[in-house]
């Protein structure tokens, strides 16, 4: 997923350069609404796992090979601005550091790998926990799903980016038809490691979760009432 420079043309890349930069900005104060004591030591720990399980691999097919993403994980750790910090902040060390993404495409890896997984997987995630019984044992199944979406969403919209400013002799129809087929299977593998680790967050330390607390609160509430 992550572009490389001179795949889109000067004008999307500066397009979604200033995308992203008005996204980390509005991240930037709207994550004094998600951050304390717990979520602050628990977003480093969050932008550490991504930046460490982006650089594992696993093989779809035909030579290819996926990624985690992590947007849609970081954001139900640790909230959606928070998330997308935590993802900017991995992908501006790759691409200065380890040649991962390219320095003119990064606002448009934070565009796709950071805001697009990030914020819509936390809508999915948040529309599936209205409808579902408010359990726990919900949130890491949702967070997968959430996950699993968030992969062809972002692989929709480079694809969008593509027809609008894509640098290769490539039919359009055909670069969506190939990123999405693609990425639904990366998608399956996201959906698993999501499930995986908010399930034994969410066993161990529940209140860690952000995506959880209105659960947790819940549950609280509940039982001193009970108690009372």
């Amino acid at each position: 997923m992550h572009v490389p420079d001179g795949f889109l043309d000067a004008p999307t890349s500066v397009a979604t350069g200033v995308v992203a930069a008005a996204a980390v900005g509005v991240a930037l104060r709207r994550a004094r609404t998600e951050l304390d004591d717990r979520t602050a030591p628990m977003a480093g720990l969050v932008a550490a796992f991504v930046f460490a399980a982006q650089m594992i691999n696993f093989p779809v097919g035909a030579g290819t090979s996926g990624h985690l993403l992590g947007g849609a994980l970081a954001a139900v750790l640790v909230g959606p601005w928070t998330g997308l910090l935590c993802v900017s902040v991995v992908l501006v060390v790759q691409a200065l550091f380890m040649a991962d993404g390219g320095i003119t495409a990064l606002g448009t890896n934070v565009v796709l790998i950071g805001v697009v997984t990030a914020l819509a997987g936390y809508v999915v995630f948040r529309a599936l926990q209205a409808v579902l019984p408010r359990r726990l044992g919900t949130v890491a199944p949702t967070a997968a799903v959430a996950a699993f979406v968030s992969v062809p969403a972002a692989a929709a919209v480079f694809s969008l980016l593509f027809a609008i400013g894509g640098t290769a002799p490539v039919d359009a129809g055909k670069v969506l038809t190939a990123m999405l087929g693609w990425h639904v299977l990366i998608g399956i593998g996201e959906a698993v490691v999501t499930g995986l680790v908010v399930g034994a967050v969410v066993a161990v330390r529940p209140d860690l979760v952000r995506g959880a607390r209105p659960l947790v609160a819940a549950r609280e509430l509940e039982i001193r009432t009970v108690a009372a």
